[in-house]
């Protein structure tokens, strides 16, 4: 048997079941699936298809695409409450004659707007059985991450291009809404504080590994260095070949695979060792290839100080290597200017032009002089707005060189858990709610580790939401800091997931008409 879905991924697929599938328990025939783009990205991430099949469900469909009837059979509706979604459904039951199923059970992710609501009614009322709507508008992307799949949100949310339209509050209602769901699905009455800030405005052949929440090593290896990883996953094949002797000397992933064929019983159990394998040295690679200095210089100038603990004196110094190194692409570049910028609290404009025109960036120079929209001082006579952020002292804790920095939401996550957060700078929307003090989640650090999930599962939870998108190293915080206060969970989501090159792009966004960036279909 499959081991039980962790976290989001399972309390979604649990409340799917609850609102969706037992409706039909006592139901022994097989039924259709219908889903749109939205829930067959939802199902995907809480499910796989031996789930659905033991809920009695034996074929699924896209709902927009043509299909041939099965007019014995019944039909659930697991769609999202959108124009092109509920036509989907209406052309299923246009004609009552040439119906393509037998009924209509149909359940909306979310509110369905009464104009929508309507025109079933008015369609093919006759032909749905059922019309619920369950309330999941998230995704839940890992056991403690969830995002809305607002991608544009960090434009919508900043630009100054719509700074006089309704487009800011409009994506953020929508947000409130989605968030709604997740905690109406954690069944969770969160009290509410926030941060605003003023702005300016085999065989050769490639595979594709499934990384998944049921997989042990991934669920272990995900959020770990990659230092670690690459420790870490020869001893465990090791410990698989140890079994036979059926290798000797160094491991490698063509030994490996010899090793599967004569080892058949643990095959399943060696190819996901290897497939870890596989990428953690493809990444290695290219770490040591040209990312080893590159990383170097963003933790110096980022920390302001070396490996060593000695203060950065000349931050351009610093920059220059990666700025005359070929082999660093412009998003490299830009991002090592960024943090020489940070680092010294803006620059003057004549320097920010040399450096844009030295290295040839002039058609990606936004992604610089944009973050004066984030209240960024790009240019060092503009005044931020905000007051920094004091940093918690980790110069105590055992880090790697080349991962010196902490993501500053991690002092968040602390402060918050301790009762920490400045009331001024986070004001609260709703207060929290009587049993939530803070000191549980402290004093639990001292509990044995051996209770921790059962410990979790009847205590505080800590959902962060960051508006415009979450970055790896933020997610990976989450579990960091649910390890160390054992009696708090803590959930991070945004908007989207962001990458390094996602975010430069974003913010070159932010100057451009509304018509030149693409926008999610509503």
């Amino acid at each position: 048997m499959a081991p039980a879905v962790r976290g989001l991924k399972g309390f979604v697929w649990q409340k799917l079941k609850s609102a969706v599938f037992d409706d039909f328990t006592k139901e022994e025939e097989w039924k259709v699936m219908l889903l749109d783009d939205y829930t067959t990205k939802l199902l995907s991430l809480c499910c796989k298809m031996t789930d659905l099949l033991a809920e009695g469900v034996t074929v699924v469909e896209n709902v927009y695409k043509t299909r041939e009837p099965v007019p014995h059979m019944k039909a659930i509706y697991l769609i999202t409450p959108t124009k092109k979604s509920v036509d989907g459904l209406i052309d299923d039951f246009i004609n009552k004659s040439s119906s393509r199923y037998k009924a209509a059970y149909v359940y909306f992710t979310d509110f369905c707007p009464d104009s929508l609501f309507n025109k079933i009614k008015a369609s093919c009322a006759k032909s749905i059985k059922k019309c619920k709507e369950i309330n999941i508008s998230f995704f839940p992307y890992e056991s403690q991450v969830f995002t809305l799949n607002i991608p544009d949100a960090f434009y919508r949310c900043y630009s100054p291009t719509l700074e006089k339209t309704k487009e800011k509050d409009a994506v953020l209602q929508v947000m409130a809404e989605q968030i709604v769901t997740l905690c109406a699905t954690l069944d969770e009455n969160p009290g509410v504080r926030y941060k605003r800030y003023k702005t300016e405005g085999s065989g050769g052949k490639e595979k594709e590994a499934i990384l998944e929440e049921d997989d042990d090593l991934w669920v272990k290896m995900r959020h770990k260095h990659i230092a670690d990883v690459i420790e870490e996953i020869p001893k465990l094949l090791k410990d698989a070949s140890s079994k036979t002797k059926a290798t000797e000397g160094k491991l490698s992933i063509s030994a490996l695979s010899q090793l599967m064929k004569k080892m058949p019983l643990y095959r399943k159990e060696i190819s996901k060792q290897v497939v870890h394998l596989s990428i953690a040295e493809d990444c290695m690679s290219k770490f040591k290839s040209n990312i080893e200095r590159l990383c170097k210089t963003e933790q110096d100038l980022a920390l302001g100080t070396d490996a060593e603990g000695e203060k950065v004196k000349d931050s351009m110094r610093v920059l220059l290597p990666v700025l005359l190194n070929k082999s660093h692409d412009s998003y490299d570049k830009i991002r090592a200017i960024l943090l020489y910028i940070f680092s010294t609290n803006g620059t003057t404009q004549e320097n920010l032009d040399k450096l844009i025109q030295n290295v040839h960036i002039e058609s990606d120079s936004d992604m610089i002089r944009n973050w004066k929209y984030l209240d960024v001082p790009v240019i060092s006579s503009f005044v931020a707005q905000q007051n920094k952020y004091i940093r918690r002292d980790r110069s105590k804790e055992e880090t790697f060189q080349l991962s010196r920095w902490t993501p500053v939401i991690k002092d968040v996550m602390e402060d918050a858990i301790e009762n920490k957060l400045d009331s001024k700078d986070w004001p609260y929307c709703s207060r929290c709610p009587p049993t939530w003090n803070g000191s549980g989640a402290v004093s639990a650090r001292q509990k044995p580790r051996a209770s921790q999930r059962e410990e979790r599962r009847s205590s505080a939870r800590l959902i962060v939401f960051v508006i415009g998108g979450v970055t790896y190293s933020e997610t990976r915080c989450a579990y960091q800091v649910s390890e160390a206060y054992t009696s708090c969970e803590v959930v991070i989501g945004s908007t989207h997931i962001l990458t390094p090159r996602k975010l430069l792009e974003d913010v070159k966004s932010l100057s451009k008409p509304k018509d030149m960036v693409w926008m999610k279909d509503e």
